[in-house]
């Protein structure tokens, strides 16, 4: 039996990690609902999982809007009863962000993804968790990189915005942990796979005087395998800590950064 069997996803991101995530749990027996911006990136997710016999469903929600972050987790109750995941992975544009000195940075700039951030899985997560204890059983997932905590030049708010995951999926599990849910942020390197660190990676080359392909160079042998994390195997930590597998997994990290960071 798939280890996901009878199970519900629901994953708010229409990007490579959120399109990769839902793959990962279509193909171990979820019935998957994703949730994006993009109708487009939402068809096309949806093809590919039903093309190799997955259940999905698409719908156009923005993760900063509380009324429809509910209304879609309402339909999504209506039609299968449950919720037994959710996984946030929205992002956004690095440039203006990352690649610029504490002292140089805009307020606004370095405010942005905090409040992105903070807000979007606030709202998911606590809309799953409020469904998730009456049921008795779910499982939220957060993805966070290595940044979060090591704290590297030019990456302005997104390390305290990354951090503020971790405090809120400690927090969740703390208050929800005693009604069967669960919270678990997945540690990384940079995914080079994605557009998003393609745009991250070039930005960090400029700023430390290098180009793309060297900043990854550096990054890659920052680790014991000198290789970053694939969405293979964040996939593959996800399924994981989703299943009843990882039944004991609550409240902390999974790292994932094979190296990189050692604690």
């Amino acid at each position: 039996m798939k280890r996901l069997h009878n199970k519900v996803a629901i994953v708010y991101s229409d990007g490579a990690v959120g399109s990769a995530m839902a793959r990962a749990f279509a193909r171990e027996g979820a019935h998957v609902f994703i949730a994006g911006r993009t109708a487009s990136k939402l068809q096309q997710i949806a093809d590919e999982i039903r093309l190799d016999g997955g259940q999905i469903e698409t719908a156009i929600v923005d993760a900063l809007d509380e009324q429809a972050v509910e209304t879609h987790l309402n339909k999504v109750i209506g039609r299968t009863h449950s919720v037994d995941i959710s996984f946030n992975a929205i992002g956004i544009p690095q440039t203006g962000i990352q690649g610029i000195a504490l002292t140089e940075l805009p307020v606004s700039s370095y405010m942005h993804p905090i409040s992105t951030y903070a807000q979007a899985h606030f709202i998911t997560g606590r809309a799953a968790a409020r469904r998730m204890v009456k049921q008795g059983r779910g499982v939220i997932l957060m993805h966070i990189p290595n940044a979060s905590r090591v704290s590297p030049p030019f990456v302005g708010g997104m390390v305290p915005a990354w951090a503020t995951l971790e405090a809120l999926c400690r927090s969740i599990s703390a208050e929800c942990g005693a009604y069967g849910v669960r919270s678990v942020c997945l540690l990384t390197t940079g995914i080079p796979e994605t557009p998003l660190i393609d745009e991250v990676f070039a930005i960090h080359g400029k700023a430390h005087g290098t180009n793309y392909e060297q900043f990854t160079e550096v990054m890659s042998s920052m680790t014991h395998r000198k290789r970053l994390t694939t969405l293979d195997e964040l996939g593959n930590a996800a399924l994981f800590a989703a299943s009843d597998e990882g039944a004991a997994i609550s409240g902390t990290v999974l790292n994932l950064t094979a190296g990189m960071l050692v604690s």
